[in-house]
C-alpha cells in the first residue's frame, strides 16, 4: 500500500470519529464561528485598542452576550416564570370566558361568529388547562436548553475570536486555493455576515423599542414585550401580528375599544408599514454601505433581507445566521469562478 493511501485512510478514520465525538455540538460551533466572522471587525478594534488578544476576545464575548443573548434569556426566563405562576383557576375562568364569548360575541365581533363556531367544534375547551400546563413545562424545558446552548455558543465564540487568525491561516495552508482566493473568500464572508448580524441587532432593537414604548404607555411591561416583538419581527409576514393581535383582543375583551384600536393602528401603520417596510431596508442599506465600504463587492440589501427570511423559514431561529452565510458563501464561490474565467480569457488573448 502506498503511503499516501494509508495516510488518507487514517485521515478518513480520524474524521469519522471526530464527527461522532462532536456531532452534538456541530450546529453550536457553526453558529459561534459565523458570529465570530460577523464581528471580526469588533475583535480587530479591541485588539488595536487594548493590544491584548485574550482581553479583546473576552470583551467581544461579553458584548455578544449582553446585546444578543441577554435579551433572549430575559424573555425566556420571564415567560417561564409567568407561565408557571398561572393558577389553574385562572385557566378555568378563561375556558368559561371563551365559551361564553363564542356563544354570544359582542356586536363588533358578530361577523366572526360563524368562523368561531367552526373553530370551537375542533377545539375542546376542557383541554385548555392541561394544554396550558403542558405548554408551560415545554417552554421551561426549551428555556433551559436555550440558555445552555447560548452559554456554549459564547464559549465557542470566545475561542473562535481568540484563535481565529491562527485557524484561518491553517485553513489557507491546507485548502487547494491560492492565497488571494482564500483571502477573498474570508473577506467576502466576513463582510456580508457582519452586515447580517448588525442588521438583525439594529432592526430588532428599533422595532422592539417602538412596540415597547407603545405597550408601556398602556401599562404593560415594555421591556419584556419589546424584546419579544423585536425577535418576533424576524419571522416573515406574521412576526408582528402574533405580538399585537393578542393585545388587541385582550383589550377588546375588557371593552377597551380605544386601546385596542390604538394597538392595531400603531402596530400596522408605524411599525409594519413605516418601520418594517421603509426604515428597515434603509437600515440594512446603511449598514451594508458602512461595513462593505472597502470591499470589492457589495451584496444587495434585498438579497440579504431575503436570505434572512429563507434561513428563518428553513432552519428556524438560527436560520437568520445560517441563511445569509450560505448565500454569501455561494456568491463568493461564483465570484471566484468568474475571476478564474477572466484569467483564462486573458491568457487566451495573450
Amino acid at each position: 500500500m502506498k503511503p499516501q493511501y494509508f495516510t488518507a485512510i487514517l485521515f478518513a478514520t480520524a474524521l469519522y470519529w471526530m464527527y461522532l465525538l462532536y456531532a452534538p455540538f456541530l450546529l453550536l460551533i457553526t453558529i459561534a464561528a459565523l458570529l465570530a466572522i460577523s464581528t471580526a471587525n469588533i475583535q480587530d478594534y479591541f485588539e488595536n485598542v487594548f493590544k491584548n488578544k485574550l482581553f479583546a476576545a473576552a470583551l467581544s464575548s461579553l458584548l455578544l452576550a449582553i446585546l444578543f443573548f441577554a435579551p433572549l434569556g430575559y424573555f425566556l426566563a420571564t415567560l417561564t416564570i409567568k407561565l408557571n405562576s398561572v393558577e389553574p383557576e385562572v385557566l378555568q375562568k378563561m375556558q368559561v370566558y371563551i365559551t361564553s364569548m363564542v356563544a354570544n360575541p359582542p356586536e363588533y365581533l358578530l361577523f366572526l361568529k360563524p368562523y368561531l363556531n367552526d373553530a370551537m367544534q375542533e377545539f375542546d375547551t376542557r383541554l385548555l388547562t392541561s394544554s396550558a400546563l403542558s405548554s408551560a413545562a415545554k417552554v421551561g424545558a426549551f428555556s433551559a436548553g436555550f440558555l445552555k446552548n447560548a452559554f456554549l455558543i459564547i464559549i465557542f465564540y470566545f475561542f473562535a475570536q481568540y484563535n481565529g487568525s491562527a485557524i484561518i491561516a491553517f485553513i489557507k495552508r491546507i485548502v487547494q486555493m491560492s492565497v488571494d482566493e482564500s483571502t477573498l473568500m474570508v473577506k467576502e464572508l466576513s463582510a456580508v455576515m457582519g452586515v447580517v448580524f448588525y442588521s438583525i441587532i439594529a432592526t430588532a432593537m428599533f422595532e422592539g423599542m417602538l412596540f415597547g414604548l407603545a405597550i408601556s404607555y398602556l401599562g404593560y411591561n415594555g421591556i419584556l414585550f419589546g424584546v419579544m416583538y423585536g425577535f418576533a419581527s424576524l419571522i416573515p409576514v406574521i412576526g408582528g401580528i402574533i405580538m399585537w393581535l393578542p393585545f388587541m383582543l385582550y383589550e377588546l375583551s375588557f371593552g377597551n375599544t380605544q386601546e385596542a384600536i390604538f394597538i392595531a393602528l400603531y402596530s400596522v401603520v408605524v411599525i409594519s408599514i413605516v418601520a418594517d417596510t421603509f426604515v428597515k431596508p434603509l437600515i440594512i442599506k446603511e449598514i451594508n454601505n458602512r461595513v462593505l465600504q472597502n470591499n470589492q463587492t457589495q451584496m444587495n440589501e434585498l438579497v440579504i433581507f431575503f436570505a434572512i427570511i429563507a434561513g428563518l423559514t428553513t432552519f428556524g431561529f438560527w436560520g437568520m445566521i445560517l441563511g445569509p452565510a450560505i448565500t454569501a458563501f455561494f456568491l463568493t464561490i461564483l465570484k471566484l469562478f468568474e475571476d478564474r474565467s477572466k484569467e483564462l480569457e486573458m491568457r487566451n488573448i495573450n
